[in-house]
């Protein structure tokens, strides 16, 4: 099989093309920002066609939550444009396109969320994300929205590069690890104005899931992540069991303000994936499970077994 992927040198990405190519065989195509720019419609529909593949897996954005704001013209471009021509492309090669989007398209009221709740969100990441959902359903022919949540693992285009808390729970984990086993003290951030609860997810699981839609070649909205659903400081205090950490450095406290972004986040961002576990014919690690399977990338530096 065949497939183009953006995105591929970020921390999602670079679980997509590791576990598209090294556990199943594709033949991935994965251009950098460098290589491709996404907003360039001629050029990208040149790109696909030229590949010509079975799949597009896209998950390329602006990773930069304070330019969606103020780089409101290119947030569009890249979260919503070039997704509707990642849509005509794949329609003009008869391939399958599936978006990676999040959680974060509900406001936090939701708790476990299913597959087909409307998308509600409440800043500009999570509008953006919703608005190519839509595009996806409306312009791709064959089409499939890939939400994840609280993504944890081990970012194989740049395995050392430090990660920090913020208001999601995403880099929760990895930063509470590399944290305590220099022996430093960590404080997991409490507050209502940040992400609380979500369902984590181990990023090379969630790839998995997305390569049996791809081989599946399933249409549809479906919820690629973990199967337990977790509070922030539960989450950590389980990360230092799983890792045989010292839990006397744990803390509870309030976030930094500094580091905390302007617009509202979402509280609860809980998914419900039962529908997505029945259709991939598959069952979602809980949260255990899938800190053990973390140790183990972030540690030997392989990919866990797979989901």
């Amino acid at each position: 099989m065949k497939v183009w992927i953006t995105g591929g040198g970020g921390f999602v990405g670079s679980n997509v093309v590791r576990v598209f190519a090294e556990r199943h065989g594709a033949e991935v195509r994965a251009p950098s920002r460098a290589e491709l720019d996404l907003t360039d419609g001629p050029a990208v529909r040149r790109a696909v066609e030229a590949f010509a593949p079975d799949a597009i897996v896209h998950g390329a954005i602006l990773n930069d939550f304070g330019a969606l704001y103020s780089r409101r013209r290119e947030a569009w471009a890249v979260y919503v444009g070039a997704t509707r021509t990642l849509a005509h492309a794949a329609n003009a090669v008869g391939a399958q396109l599936v978006l990676i989007s999040t959680d974060w398209v509900f406001d936090g009221t939701q708790s476990g969320a299913t597959e087909d709740e409307p998308p509600n969100p409440i800043n500009a990441y999570g509008f953006l994300k919703a608005a190519g959902e839509l595009v996806v359903h409306e312009r791709a022919e064959r089409g499939a929205v890939a939400r994840i949540a609280g993504v944890a693992g081990v970012h194989w285009a740049r395995p050392d590069m430090p990660r920090g808390q913020d208001a999601g729970l995403g880099y929760l984990a990895v930063s509470l690890v590399e944290t305590l086993r220099a022996g430093r003290p960590f404080t997991v951030w409490q507050s209502s104005s940040i992400n609380e609860i979500a369902t984590p997810t181990l990023a090379s699981d969630a790839a998995e899931l997305l390569w049996r839609l791809v081989d599946r070649r399933l249409a549809g909205t479906f919820h690629c992540c973990g199967g337990e659903s977790v509070h922030r400081v539960e989450l950590a205090r389980r990360t230092v069991a799983a890792f045989d950490l010292d839990p006397a450095l744990l803390r509870a406290g309030p976030p930094d303000p500094a580091v905390l972004p302007a617009a509202p986040i979402p509280y609860d961002t809980s998914l419900d994936a039962t529908a997505t576990a029945a259709a991939l014919g598959v069952e979602l690690p809980d949260l255990d499970t899938m800190l053990g399977r973390l140790r183990h990338e972030v540690d030997t530096r392989e990919l866990a077994v797979a989901a």
